[in-house]
């Protein structure tokens, strides 16, 4: 048996492992460890089980992803999140949807210090959506909101997913940030125009804000500046060159735990902060422990370059290729969590796209856009889930109905971006 069938059985074995509930991190881990001996001997397999660790936790890269999640734990504990809820509010106060316009805003800020998806639909649930439910927002439009403004969180830098995209490719973790900044905001952007389009033809899904000043909104700026700061510094910082990300995580972590000292924070809350970054660091880097072995298998299968040579070769654009492998993630996304779908296809997808001469950068940012995708789409939808949990007297049915509209607001994105890579290189 050739390696290249091996490879392609140990991929479809691992796919029916993450079927049947198999923790895609273990499932990865087996199926690469194992291929990977049977290919090669299982003493081989042995020493790179005993390698894999090491070359993934010493990976100087990967230090910044406990740091960012560190900052927005800090965040989150500090009361950050309500008063940007409330600033933003006020800044929109009279505007027809101006809460659900708030509640995108507001989740695509607080997304710029957390850096992960289902953390900020977490926590702006708490804060949002008891208000919305105050003023009359059909339910499942405001969790549809909630849900699509978490998944700023995975665009907007800092990122994790444009993180691992960057170490796992090779890529300048600096330049992926900046390529995400403005796809980011159009993503804001976007979502917020999606709000008052669907205001306006369905009245019945919001009421109208309370009106607020122009003297109220002004002060209302102040909720803003602890955000700014720290978003501003890290930015800044990467972009000019004064500090690289990880130093830039830590100087963002440090700035979000000063800050809650101010407001509040005591031993305790600092216990439980790192206690809570652990359990979420731990979850991250044993799925790279696993994506670090399959890599070893599939590389030593040869299966990613036969596909890429196979590929290549087809009489077909590359866009349509492209395509093809976007439409990929966007079914595998239905079923799994979108790090894990990171992790465990770009060993495979990155050497065809570079064979086909696309800018690694760019298929990065529409890549982790389709990918966000899965995050509000049925039947797994990350996002819809967690605020389920923290919502259980709203419908699962009116939560997905509720973020239809910002499914298509994303394809109509991912369409520009594919059209205009210089909204995503433009800034580089």
């Amino acid at each position: 048996m050739s390696p290249e069938v091996i490879g392609a059985i140990g991929l479809a074995c691992m796919i029916l492992l993450v079927l049947v509930r198999v923790p895609v991190a273990l499932a990865m881990l087996g199926v690469g460890i194992i291929g990977f001996g049977i290919i090669t001997t299982p003493g081989n397999a042995l020493q790179v089980m005993k390698d894999i660790p090491v070359e993934v936790l010493a990976k100087y890269d990967f230090s910044a992803i406990p740091l960012f999640i560190l900052m927005g734990v800090f965040a989150t504990h500090s009361g950050m999140a309500g008063k940007l809820f409330t600033s933003t509010r006020m800044i929109f106060g009279g505007v027809r949807g101006s809460l659900g316009i708030a509640g995108v805003g507001s989740s695509g800020i607080f997304a710029s210090i957390s850096g992960s998806s289902l953390a900020t639909a977490s926590t702006m649930t708490k804060v949002a959506l008891p208000e919305m439910e105050k003023f009359g927002y059909q339910p499942g439009f405001a969790c549809g909101i909630l849900a699509a403004g978490g998944t700023l969180g995975i665009m907007i830098p800092p990122s994790i997913a444009l993180l691992v995209y960057a170490v796992l490719t090779e890529q300048s973790v600096g330049d992926m940030f900046v390529a995400g900044f403005l796809p980011g905001i159009l993503g804001m952007v976007m979502y917020s125009l999606t709000v008052v389009i669907m205001v306006r033809w369905k009245p019945h899904l919001s009421q109208r804000g309370a009106k607020t000043s122009w003297k109220d909104k002004i002060l209302s700026l102040v909720g803003l500046i602890p955000f700014s700061v720290i978003f501003v510094i890290i930015i800044s910082g990467i972009y000019f060159g004064v500090f690289t990300p990880t130093e830039g995580a830590a100087v963002g972590a440090l700035a979000s735990w000063i800050y809650a000292v101010m407001k509040g924070m005591r031993l305790k809350g600092l216990k439980q902060s790192l206690i809570e970054t652990l359990s979420l660091s731990a979850v991250v880097f044993l799925m790279l422990l696993g994506a670090e072995a399959l890599g070893y298998f599939i590389t030593i299968s040869r299966l990613s370059y036969t596909l890429s040579a196979w590929i290549s070769g087809l009489a077909v654009s590359p866009m349509i290729i492209l395509l093809c492998i976007l439409l990929m993630y966007f079914l595998l996304g239905l079923f799994m969590d979108a790090l894990a779908m990171l992790v465990i296809t770009i060993p495979v997808v990155y050497p065809i796209i570079v064979s086909l001469g696309f800018d690694p950068i760019w298929f990065g940012i529409i890549t982790v856009l389709t990918v966000e995708l899965g995050l509000i789409t049925p039947p797994m939808g990350m996002n819809i889930f967690v605020i389920k949990a923290m919502a259980p007297h709203i419908k699962l049915a009116d939560m997905f109905k509720g973020v239809t509209p910002f499914i298509i607001s994303d394809f109509i994105r991912l369409a520009i971006l594919i059209a205009f890579p210089i909204i995503s290189l433009g800034l580089l």
